[in-house]
């Protein structure tokens, strides 16, 4: 492309997200994002694919046959209200982009245009998934379960990341991110007057003993390698100053990276619920919601991923483990790839109400997965 060529190619890709940032839709509720996407894809006449979705949708540019390799992002926003200082701002009250998932979407069709511009020389094909409902933890199964995978040879995620420099391109073989467990605990004490506490079965007092208690989880029973988290993140109890309460209601998350120390902490969360419910004679009630599981990158990918970076300009920096979660791991449970991080240099963390995107940083990012996916077609058999 000529060099005014490429400008306009950027300010397309720049305007695209920000017509996405301005319209965000929740989880499984991206209908009109969808849209948004297919017309794109339709304009440059990439071809998508037929996969029973509710949100979100599926491409794919190449040659029919051969190897297949597949590049995800993810469309959906969160329930945040912005307050970041951009032009384009969410129109849409208490909800905005604030994980970057516009940034995504725009640069995965970004590199699906730039795929496109040279198929007929490219060795295999590439499907680029625009995934719904990563907040929430089921979008990658949802497209699991249509087979979009079944020939995959490898698969490659992206995920912004403002705290790498601009320009970075940041991987590490193995876990990467953490498993995603959520649990809520619902302790039926009795109730009473305050000055006669002898009468209640005081469920504050229960509540607090296990709030000590489920931390000795990692501090006494999982090993020091095993990186693991357990946090309190609400307590809410009582209705007045002088009213010993019948109830209280615990809810936190717990993040872990290996599958062993998830079990683990599981299993003594249980044990302690119980011990505690037995030792008061009381009811607790525990809600253990299983979330993704770690994304454990292969060690090739990885390392092909980090190389490409040096390949296509960028700088590759191998990064550390991360707690946070992604739905991606699905993906590699059943295809071996790397999930990528891209740095974008911003000063406000991922689901900030400040969050913004360098767009500076977006064609490079295109062209990245453009050259990714085309590397990678040479590589496989």
């Amino acid at each position: 492309m000529t060099q005014r060529s490429t400008e306009d190619f950027a300010e397309y890709l720049i305007g695209f997200r920000h017509e996405l940032h301005r319209f965000p839709e929740l989880s499984s509720q991206e209908f009109a994002t969808t849209q948004r996407i297919r017309q794109h894809l339709e304009q440059h006449q990439i071809r998508i694919l037929d996969y029973p979705l509710t949100t979100g949708l599926v491409a794919e540019v190449g040659p029919s046959g051969g190897p297949l390799l597949v590049l995800r992002s993810d469309i959906d926003a969160l329930p945040i209200e912005e307050q970041a200082e951009v032009s384009f701002r969410s129109e849409h009250p208490g909800v905005m982009h604030a994980c970057g998932h516009d940034f995504h979407s725009a640069a995965a069709l970004g590199a699906a245009i730039i795929l496109k511009r040279q198929e007929a020389a490219l060795s295999g094909r590439v499907r680029i998934l625009f995934q719904a409902a990563e907040e929430i933890g089921v979008g990658a199964r949802d497209i699991v379960a249509t087979g979009a995978l079944r020939e995959a040879h490898a698969v490659f995620g992206i995920h912004n990341d403002p705290s790498l420099p601009a320009g970075t391109i940041g991987c590490k073989a193995g876990p990467l991110t953490a498993a995603v467990d959520r649990f809520a605990l619902t302790i039926q004490g009795v109730g009473s007057h305050a000055a006669k506490p002898e009468q209640s079965v005081d469920p504050i007092i229960i509540a607090s003993q296990l709030v000590s208690s489920l931390q000795t989880i990692i501090s006494r029973n999982t090993p020091s390698a095993d990186n693991a988290v357990v946090s309190i993140t609400q307590f809410h109890s009582g209705s007045a100053w002088n009213i010993i309460p019948d109830k209280a209601w615990l809810e936190g998350t717990v993040r872990s990276f290996s599958a062993q120390a998830r079990q683990l902490i599981e299993s003594r969360f249980q044990q302690i619920v119980q011990g505690f419910s037995a030792a008061f004679a009381v009811n607790i009630d525990l809600d253990w919601q299983a979330g993704p599981p770690s994304v454990v990158n292969d060690e090739q990918w990885a390392e092909f991923a980090l190389q490409q970076a040096t390949r296509s300009g960028l700088t590759a920096q191998v990064v550390e483990a991360s707690p946070i979660g992604e739905d991606f791991s699905y993906y590699l449970q059943q295809t071996p790839g790397a999930f990528i991080m891209v740095g974008t240099g911003e000063p406000y963390a991922l689901h900030h109400p400040a969050f913004r995107i360098n767009d500076q940083v977006l064609l490079p990012t295109a062209q990245y997965l453009a050259d990714l996916a085309v590397a990678g077609l040479r590589t496989l058999p």
